[in-house]
């Protein structure tokens, strides 16, 4: 069965060009002049698609898209425009449109588009929900090993990902080392429509200004010294694809103004070459540093910086995510099976409760390397306290410790502190430490402060009432 499109637009050539391409194409297509005729079009029929102009006589494209995704859910919207906004485009993409297609309209493009909006199981997009939605899975074998966690900042970070991975922004991705920034630019590169052409990763952190040049753009065979090979660069290797460059913070100042000329021209030259390269290629940059620090401090272009910072997301620390960091391991040990032939089935709740207590300082990529190892060593089809690292055990035992004496503080302690109690807080902050010290061993703490347990129980008790 053909799919059914509706067209809303105010320009009745629009309206027929359109309409006669789409059926050339085996559409179905009807055509409605106003919000008003649209929608009872849409009360009377259902569409697969509605291709609906920004602005209308009575109405606007926004309206109409908050109208379809109330009622008609599973219906893809596309956006036309001859604004380019990135503001309304975001929001547009926010509220549930499949895409936002700016004017003249280019026949092989917006039937790409439709195309690609019609073979997606269910819309990428569309409001929020508060528990948050999967990513349907990309049509790409070399898919993402990125994991979806439940904790309210992966809600977040889901929702964003979602949000901006229909188009075509430039992305700068922000966290700590570890946290997971090129599986998250991949994540977005996988669910774009760019899906089907190349995801290349650089790492610019060590890029010297000699080798700069020719890693982003290439070079000629007998370009200069050593260049026996003509060498294609990331960036025309990554042409109709996206580029992800890592650590971006790390380039210097030279190296910056080189790209921004890329950036701003689309069009490159290997070195040696007089023939430029036209570049269609969406950039994702990520860094662990505030550039907005190092434009203070004249270390990173601020021209640059906007070029690339049409969108940002950040990346939370591992240690922010509560218990997703069970859900990682579980997706880590699933895949330490695969590669080692074993079938462990899960942990035991003394290492949930290491895992979930530890600090994480390498996050995603440290806790990532542990279950490698700890799978390795283990021998049964569960992961006992013993393979953990000694580092990790401890770490978990002395948090432990330490949440426990907080909450102990936290219930004997009061906040007000005058010269009458002064002498009392004194002794009752010895016995506590005292406490701490024994693991909270009552009869051992009495007999270290040289007082029974009776006493011991009636000074807490005191201070107390």
């Amino acid at each position: 069965m053909n799919k059914k499109i509706l067209i809303i637009d105010d320009d009745v050539n629009i309206r027929l060009s359109l309409s006669k391409f789409l059926i050339r194409n085996g559409f179905e297509v009807d055509t409605a002049a106003t919000g008003n005729s649209a929608m009872e079009m849409l009360s009377k029929q259902p569409f697969d698609l509605i291709l609906c102009a920004y602005r209308l006589k009575d109405t606007n494209g926004k309206e109409i898209l908050i109208k379809v995704k109330k009622d008609h859910v599973k219906t893809c919207v596309i956006i036309i425009t001859r604004y380019s906004d990135i503001k309304i485009a975001v929001e547009l993409i926010k509220l549930g449109a499949y895409d936002y297609i700016t004017k003249p309209i280019y026949p092989d493009e917006i039937l790409n588009t439709i195309n690609r909006s019609l073979e997606t199981p269910f819309p990428l997009n569309g409001p929020s929900s508060s528990s948050g939605r999967i990513l349907p899975a990309a049509d790409n074998s070399n898919h993402s090993d990125y994991v979806e966690g439940e904790s309210e900042v992966s809600v977040i970070l889901l929702k964003q990902v979602e949000l901006i991975a229909p188009t075509s922004y430039s992305v700068i991705l922000t966290g700590k080392s570890g946290t997971g920034k090129e599986y998250v630019a991949k994540t977005i590169h996988l669910h774009s429509l760019r899906r089907n052409k190349p995801f290349i990763a650089m790492d610019c952190g060590s890029l010297t200004k000699e080798l700069a040049a020719s890693e982003f753009f290439g070079h000629e065979k007998g370009a200069f010294t050593g260049a026996l090979h003509t060498k294609i660069g990331h960036f025309e290797q990554a042409n109709g694809g996206t580029i992800f460059l890592d650590e971006i913070g790390n380039l210097t100042y030279d190296i910056q103004a080189t790209l921004l000329r890329a950036v701003q021209e689309r069009k490159i030259k290997r070195i040696g070459s007089t023939k430029e390269i036209e570049l269609d290629v969406r950039i994702i940059v990520a860094t662990n540093e505030n550039l907005a620090d190092k434009i203070k401090k004249g270390t990173f272009r601020e021209d640059l910086y906007h070029r690339f910072n049409e969108f940002s997301i950040h990346i939370p620390p591992l240690k922010k995510r509560g218990n997703d960091i069970l859900i990682f391991s579980k997706k880590f040990l699933t895949i330490t099976n695969n590669e080692l032939n074993k079938n462990i089935k899960g942990f035991s709740e003394e290492v949930k409760n290491c895992l979930l207590n530890y600090s994480w300082p390498g996050n995603v990529r440290e806790l990532k390397n542990v279950i490698r190892r700890v799978a390795l060593l283990s021998t049964s089809d569960e992961i006992q306290i013993d393979a953990l690292p000694l580092e990790l055990v401890n770490y978990a035992k002395n948090h432990n410790r330490e949440k426990t004496f907080d909450q102990f503080k936290l219930k004997y302690l009061d906040n007000p502190r005058d010269l009458k109690n002064v002498a009392q807080e004194a002794q009752l902050e010895t016995i506590l430490r005292v406490l701490e010290e024994v693991n909270f061993n009552k009869t051992k703490a009495a007999k270290i402060l040289g007082i029974d347990r009776k006493t011991l129980y009636n000074k807490i008790k005191a201070k107390k009432s």
